[in-house]
């Protein structure tokens, strides 16, 4: 393979950089004009239904339309000009479409985003992450980084996320990284302990890097998973990012214990005090043979996170996204590349970031390769799980499907420390699927489903 594809050069670096001091000077006057022209511009079939929200958040000037202009109140324009020329134009508008016609030549899952895991080491031990079990010994080198992006930017994936561990243990090299690729976006979960000023000070300098902090709610629920007193170091944290104007989102895992406590008003209200632009809720996974099934969310919490978040997304100025209740808007499980897929820093190529089993290792194969595997082929040719979006999942929502995948693939375990069999997995999540099966069989026939939302772009032959 060749890098063929074009992202922005420097006359289109300069009308983005042009576009948005033209912005800053009066958005609410000039952005409903900007917003008409470019979407003018753009090719009917590319995300028509997303633009089409978009263009109805503008013009009726609700909730999102109060988070875009918070933006423009306290963002630093030089990270908002990076954001968008990584994320939303090389990200999505040339990176999607080049990925879909990848995915037809090669028949097989282009992701849209990889996550990585540059280092299994952690200052924290979370209950219920497994990440923090591997120790510090396992690390992506910069150079394994650097490839695995090089052969991602051929396939048209501009986007990477990094997890972990606590990516932040590396943050030299991260900050590094982002300077040898100004034309990515880099998100990382983080649990903000080891954001300072200096890092601060980083972030605004390259202005691709987006951070998303862990929080479990309110301290009590927050220290009693990670920790006393940390908290408190989130909150710093925030207030320095808020005050270098960064942009910056919250990463929520929400469990049995905590359900009712994050999806409360005052906890979306919390949030947008702390100035986070979004939350991306994750349904607690009992990954590993130790795993504390207790904290699994039960129907009943699953039932009541898809209401409340649908609820605030219609009245506050936050963007919320629900990892597994969110499957109706992306065509079900966006995992084995089909959206995303998994590095871990032993080098496994995991098809989810839940789903700890592989046949490849990017030490020993091309990220093609890896995507054209027997595991990820399985995905590809399997998806949607489910013909009822809101069970996308192959061991959470479809028992069996996972277990199927992993055996006639003749994949293996990556849990380093306990290797942790299909079947095993699988059975801690049978009575939860069984349990959500009628509720979400209720709540999908209860409301018309407009299929464009999660059909793939489809590009036209050149």
């Amino acid at each position: 393979m060749s890098n063929n594809i074009v992202t922005c050069d420097g006359k289109t670096r300069f009308l983005i950089k042009r576009t948005i001091r033209y912005l800053y000077r009066n958005p609410e006057k000039h952005l409903p004009k900007m917003a008409h022209k470019v979407n003018g511009m753009v090719p009917d079939d590319l995300f028509p239904s997303q633009r089409a929200q978009i263009m109805r958040i503008i013009d009726d000037k609700d909730n999102w339309y109060q988070l875009i202009m918070s933006v423009f109140d306290s963002v630093d324009p030089k990270v908002l000009c990076e954001m968008t020329e990584t994320f939303g134009t090389n990200g999505s508008f040339i990176g999607y479409p080049e990925q879909c016609r990848n995915s037809q030549k090669y028949g097989c899952n282009i992701p849209w985003a990889i996550l990585l895991d540059p280092t299994s080491a952690c200052n924290l031990h979370c209950t219920g992450c497994w990440a923090a079990e591997y120790g510090n010994k396992l690390n992506l080198s910069r150079e394994d980084i650097q490839s695995i992006i090089d052969q991602g930017k051929e396939l048209g994936t501009f986007v990477y996320i990094y997890t972990g561990g606590e990516p932040l243990m590396r943050k030299k090299d991260l900050i590094g990284i982002c300077e040898d690729n100004q034309d990515c976006m880099f998100m990382c979960f983080t649990n903000a302990t080891l954001i300072d000023d200096g890092f601060c000070d980083d972030i605004a300098r390259v202005g691709n890097f987006l951070p998303v902090v862990s929080v479990e709610g309110t301290r009590e629920s927050t220290d009693a998973r990670r920790g006393k007193g940390t908290y408190d170091k989130i909150v710093r944290a925030f207030e320095r990012m808020k005050a270098h104007r960064l942009i910056y989102g919250i990463s929520c895992c929400n469990t049995h214990e905590n359900v009712d406590v994050v999806s409360s008003e005052a906890f979306y209200d919390q949030m947008i005090a702390w100035g986070a632009r979004f939350c991306w809720f994750f349904a607690y996974m009992p990954v590993g043979n130790d795993a504390d099934t207790r904290l699994m969310n039960t129907a009943e919490d699953r039932r009541h996170m898809y209401e409340r978040v649908r609820a605030f997304r219609a009245t506050k100025p936050l963007l919320t996204l629900d990892f597994f209740n969110d499957g109706e808007y992306v065509g079900g499980c966006i995992a084995g590349g089909r959206r995303y897929l998994h590095i871990n820093a032993n080098g496994d190529v995991d098809p989810c970031v839940f789903i700890h089993y592989s046949d490849s290792n990017i030490h020993e194969k091309t990220l093609l390769e890896c995507l054209r595997a027997p595991l990820f082929q399985a995905y590809h040719d399997n998806q949607p799980f489910n013909a009822n979006m809101l069970r996308p999942c192959p061991v959470l929502d479809n028992p069996g499907r996972l277990t199927e995948m992993v055996n006639a693939t003749e994949a293996h375990s990556t849990e380093m420390l306990s290797p942790e069999t299909p079947e095993h997995y699988t059975a801690k999540c049978e009575e939860a699927a069984k349990a959500w099966a009628p509720v979400s069989e209720e709540l999908w026939k209860s409301k018309e489903h407009n299929p464009a939302l999660w059909t793939d772009y489809s590009p036209s032959e050149e």
